[in-house]
């Protein structure tokens, strides 16, 4: 990834875009210039925006809608900035959906998490990232497939650590691990989902990026580019403010399938594709 996107976070500057001329002498201090263009930029903001919308509103879809899109148009986005917009972005939605939260399942949905992300760490560098997503797209179908026909697990401490372990496991090695713990809670109320996801997502998230700075794939680089999304992600948050009571109003349920489904779905079309 460095080679991808080769950043100088140590030389203060006014950051330009990629090809737009710098017209500063050489003897001032440089900060890093921006790599994608002004208008890619916008887009990938506008993405985030989006994911951030959606997952204030049902609990997850920032990495589920957004990487994806953000592969197409600069991969570098993914994962380490995408896991540190989704960290910030679980921060506040667990606080605005503090009332709802069931605590004692947040500590076996942690445990799991932090497993996946290791074992994600562990394979990332050993095993192709396309092959890894193919078989995370088989196993959300599978989830669906269990949902759709009523054999739902049960929110127990098992398969609260279990499922969360998978979703650990998807979160570093794609950034899309929401979708396994969305499936899980798709029965409950808007609130708890979202609060509850959030609460495991923020511990989940942190595992990830930590996970992957063991392995070098998340540094200076990586915070720089996913500080250039933030925006994106504060106005999808303020923006869901007003999504999810509409959509708690019996929508929640069929959102996570509807989006959990199409993730799925457009990472097989693009290995296959």
């Amino acid at each position: 990834m460095g080679a991808a996107c080769n950043l100088n976070l140590r030389r203060p500057s006014v950051p330009t875009f990629a090809g737009h001329h710098n017209t500063q002498t050489s003897s001032e201090t440089k900060l890093p210039s921006i790599p994608i263009s002004p208008e890619m930029l916008a887009l990938a903001s506008l993405i985030v925006f989006v994911g951030a919308a959606l997952q204030g509103s049902i609990g997850f879809g920032l990495g589920t809608l957004g990487v994806p899109l953000l592969l197409l148009i600069y991969p570098p986005f993914v994962p380490g900035p995408t896991l540190m917009l989704a960290f910030f972005l679980t921060i506040v939605v667990f606080y605005r959906e503090r009332t709802e939260v069931v605590v004692s399942e947040i500590g076996w949905g942690v445990l799991g998490r932090v497993i996946g992300a290791f074992l994600g760490a562990l394979v990332v560098g050993y095993v192709a990232q396309e092959s890894l997503s193919v078989i995370a797209a088989g196993l959300v179908f599978v989830g669906l497939a269990l949902v759709l026909s009523g054999l739902q697990l049960p929110i127990s401490n098992r398969n609260v650590v279990a499922v969360a372990t998978l979703s650990g496991f998807m979160g570093t090695t794609s950034s899309i691990g929401g979708p396994p713990m969305a499936l899980l809670y798709s029965r409950q109320a808007g609130p708890q989902v979202r609060g509850t996801l959030s609460g495991i997502f923020i511990a989940g998230t942190i595992s990830a990026l930590f996970a992957l700075w063991t392995v070098d794939k998340f540094g200076w680089d990586q915070i720089f580019l996913g500080s250039l999304l933030l925006p994106g992600v504060a106005l999808g948050f303020l923006a869901s403010r007003y999504s999810a009571p509409y959509l708690d109003k019996g929508f929640v349920k069929p959102l996570i399938l509807t989006v959990s489904a199409s993730a799925a779905a457009v990472i097989l079309v693009r290995y296959f594709l």
